[in-house]
């Protein structure tokens, strides 16, 4: 793999972005608004304090974290998908001398990028609802993108795997949903049965979302063994969807 190739890919990705962004960004802004709307400023009129925050204050940094994942999510599945199989854009990329892992690592970095504006641009609108505490939770950003690089993998590999385009409403179903509403953003953890919370503990939306709640809040070190989570299964992950879009493409 060379970098120059792979930034070439991410030049396109983002000139193709630039002209039709107003559709994608809608998608990914209007959705997370109105979680924060409807949940903080509704359900939470009837919903006590939570570790001494109101409740929308506890929920706005869950919303970064989850528009972030996505943003990544939706770029290496759906978008991945139809640029490797309807538009085949992938087909004239690789008619270049960029190769299938100059292309894969570009779809991973272009996600994780993705993550980075669309939570840097949710967390406007919650500092503006007035939910941050302390400019700290700027520091969020590097791992947005490393947990964007964790999201961008695991949906790559079942952009890999998945027999057609229709099969995507498993893993959204299945995956993303209970991990969008078990990993921490609408209630605690802890409160979940303990097999329950366990489980949540291994996902890395529950990270991302501990992360931003406490840089929000203005504290760093409770959250050093949710920083040193990620970067681990970053780069474990890493590999595999080279290798599964290396025989789905190729092979």
């Amino acid at each position: 793999m060379r970098i120059s190739r792979a930034w070439r890919v991410l030049q396109r990705h983002w000139t193709v972005y630039t002209k039709l962004y107003k559709s994608s960004f809608a998608l990914n802004f209007v959705e997370p608004v109105l979680y924060l709307v409807a949940m903080g400023m509704g359900l939470g009129v009837f919903v006590k304090d939570i570790n001494g925050q109101s409740y929308i204050k506890f929920i706005g940094p869950g919303i970064i974290a989850s528009s972030s994942m996505f943003a990544a999510v939706y770029e290496c599945t759906y978008g991945t998908y139809i640029r490797m199989t309807f538009q085949k854009t992938f087909d004239a990329i690789l008619a270049t001398p960029v190769n299938i892992d100059d292309l894969t690592a570009a779809e991973l970095v272009w996600a994780a990028v993705k993550s980075v504006i669309y939570g840097l641009t949710i967390m406007i609108v919650v500092a503006a609802f007035g939910l941050i505490d302390s400019w700290l939770v700027i520091l969020t950003v590097p791992f947005i993108f490393l947990c964007g690089l964790i999201f961008a993998e695991v949906s790559m590999i079942t952009t890999a795997l998945v027999p057609g385009i229709d099969s995507f409403s498993y893993f959204y179903t299945l995956f993303m949903t209970p991990l969008f509403l078990f990993s921490g953003i609408f209630f605690p953890v802890d409160t979940l049965p303990k097999a329950v919370a366990g489980l949540a503990w291994f996902t890395p939306l529950y990270h991302l979302v501990n992360i931003c709640r406490s840089f929000s809040a203005g504290h760093v070190t409770p959250v050093l063994g949710s920083i040193a989570w990620i970067t681990i299964v970053a780069a474990a992950l890493a590999p595999v969807p080279f290798r599964l879009m290396r025989r789905r493409v190729i092979e």
